[in-house]
């Protein structure tokens, strides 16, 4: 009888060896339809003259990828995607890093400073490029700060100079991501031993040379991740600029970003729009953030070794 019920339990756990790969199925099917699969047919319509609403269109080689080249408003697109992640790169990558440092330390008060400087992270970022346009508007609180102090005659176009709204963005975008980057930081900077301060202070550092010595090689890691998580959010900018020009990326749309571009000409006008002219203005955003990447963790390794 023990050796029945001893055979029967074996048989029931090896007939349900595969019970853990069925919590497998869900996420992995996700990822199939929401990632592995939309990258893969981006990829095939831009090959295609495909519409918004006009079925998978035709094959035509190359050509989305010559129109590019020849559009005035892609290239300028395409810069306004570098400058953008050119500048708020290093400012996100460094930046929070120096206010973790700050945050880290038990000074009186810190723990409300804590609280209401990660504020900005939980808030929606609809929210934020809304109110930070009311204060950026020509006759809104900032220029009529700027105004009052007598620092300017007549308002700043925060809202309609190409560069003007792209600093707005970039602002937009540093004061949103500070607390989220600050946080991982925290949480490298838990890591490093804090006898090396200890011990660096006998020696007689200061806070200088303990943060170029200590506190950067016991984060670099986490240094790398953030400045590959900026450039890939940088590149990909959409919201802050569409929401403080109205959606119509500025004055002719020269603030346009990539990502504004891209949807302008894929699917804003679902009758006449390309979307395969779309697909392929993707395709480059997708190259141009690899490469980016990939020449960033170059000069890492490169720094590295020195």
């Amino acid at each position: 009888m023990a050796r029945t019920v001893t055979s029967l339990g074996g048989a029931a756990r090896y007939r349900k060896w595969w019970v853990p790969y069925l919590w497998c199925i869900p996420p992995v099917a996700a990822v199939l339809a929401f990632y592995v699969y939309p990258f893969f047919n981006t990829v095939l319509l831009s090959f295609t003259d495909a519409r918004p609403l006009g079925g998978a269109g035709n094959f035509v080689g190359l050509q989305n990828f010559r129109d590019l080249l020849q559009d005035e408003a892609f290239w300028s697109a395409l810069l306004n995607s570098v400058v953008y992640a050119l500048c708020v790169v290093p400012v996100l990558t460094f930046l929070p890093l120096l206010l973790a440092l700050l945050v880290r330390d038990h000074l009186p008060g810190i723990g409300i400073f804590r609280s209401l400087f990660y504020l900005p992270a939980v808030a929606s970022v609809v929210v934020v490029a809304l109110a930070w346009s009311y204060l950026l508007k020509d006759d809104g609180l900032i220029n009529a700060f700027l105004k009052d102090t007598g620092l300017v005659q007549s308002s700043l176009p925060f809202l309609t100079g190409r560069w003007w709204v792209l600093a707005s963005a970039m602002l937009i975008t540093i004061w949103k991501g500070l607390p989220y980057y600050m946080i991982l930081y925290l949480s490298a900077l838990a890591n490093v031993d804090r006898s090396l301060y200890e011990a660096a202070e006998m020696d007689g550092a200061g806070a200088v040379r303990k943060f170029f010595h200590i506190t950067l090689p016991g984060v670099r890691l986490m240094l790398n991740l953030v400045a590959v998580l900026v450039m890939i959010g940088s590149m990909k900018v959409f919201s802050e600029v569409f929401l403080l020009t109205n959606g119509t990326g500025g004055i002719g749309g020269d603030s346009s970003t990539l990502t504004m571009y891209i949807r302008n000409v894929g699917i804003a006008d679902s009758t006449y729009g390309s979307l395969g002219l779309g697909s392929a203005a993707s395709v480059v955003l997708f190259l141009l953030t690899v490469g980016l990447v990939l020449l960033s963790q170059r000069i890492n390794r490169k720094a590295e070794e020195q």
